[in-house]
């Protein structure tokens, strides 16, 4: 596999057409969304199985402050 430095990748993107420079925003926009998409349902599957097993503190706010305290 081929790697690419930071400035040959800007370079290969200024050849370009304009099209192809708004294609590639758009995609890599997409994959950049996607991948937080994943992100965000990683943490609220490990948030359910947390509070599921009894991991997460629940009470107000003194009761969290006093609990930080400690």
């Amino acid at each position: 596999m081929k790697t690419y430095s930071f400035n040959q990748i800007l370079e290969l993107v200024e050849e370009m057409s304009d099209d192809e420079k708004f294609t590639l925003l758009d995609l890599v926009g997409h994959r950049l969304r996607e991948k937080r998409r994943d992100e965000i349902a990683l943490n609220i599957a490990r948030s359910n199985e947390e509070y599921t097993q009894g991991q997460v503190f629940r009470g107000t706010l003194a009761e969290v402050m006093a609990e930080l305290r400690r």
